[in-house]
């Protein structure tokens, strides 16, 4: 009787386990993102949406289509994580300002348009490059610190982006030193070539 009463008790035992184990796989396919080499194609279906680009490929769950919100967005509010890729070609841009070599990557779409802080407006490559160069020129040195960055992919729109925080110091001839806040969004198009930026800052935080 007592090996009938324990092998009962094992066998609900390894039931039990066996029934948790698989909610535990079930759990982690759930949240696993598939990244896999293929060409760029994008697909929707019931509310999933799959996305090959470049060399990535996500696939994530639709928005909750029963989200009210307060505003409706002007350009977009359906995101989801992008390709790592195009926060690598971002940071790149950063490390080459830093070190004052511009030309090291080809980074600029003939047609890159970039909004400064200041309300100014540079578009096309040859004048964005000439006056980066000319501020970054001007530098004794500059130094950046990154806090974060984040590819996203517009799912309606269908567009690349990096979104990037970060602080920078420069120092002057003079030995002035500037010190600002930066929050950036750079858009990448399907060459892999950066076609738009904006750029906001403000005066770094008192300590």
């Amino acid at each position: 009787m007592k090996r009938i009463l324990i092998s009962g008790c094992m066998f609900v035992f390894m039931l039990a386990a066996t029934q948790v184990m698989s909610q535990e796989k079930i759990k982690e396919k759930e949240d696993k993102t598939k990244v896999k080499d293929d060409n760029s194609k994008e697909k929707t279906k019931d509310g999933k949406t799959k996305i090959k680009d470049d060399n990535t490929k996500i696939k994530i769950k639709g928005q909750d289509a029963n989200m009210m919100y307060p505003y409706k967005a002007g350009y977009s509010s359906n995101f989801t994580m992008g390709n790592p890729a195009h926060a690598k070609l971002v940071l790149d841009v950063w490390k080459d300002w830093d070190d004052n070599m511009l030309d090291r990557h080809d980074f600029m779409a003939d047609t890159i348009v970039w909004y400064l802080p200041d309300g100014s407006v540079t578009k096309g490559k040859e004048a964005n490059l000439a006056g980066a160069k000319k501020f970054r020129g001007g530098l004794t040195s500059s130094v950046s610190t990154i806090d974060a960055w984040m590819p996203l992919r517009s799912v309606d729109m269908k567009e690349d982006w990096v979104a990037v925080w970060g602080t920078e110091t420069d120092t002057w001839p003079d030995g002035k030193v500037d010190k600002r806040e930066i929050h950036e969004i750079w858009r990448i198009n399907k060459d892999g070539k950066v076609d738009w930026v904006r750029q906001y800052s403000s005066a770094a935080a008192r300590q």
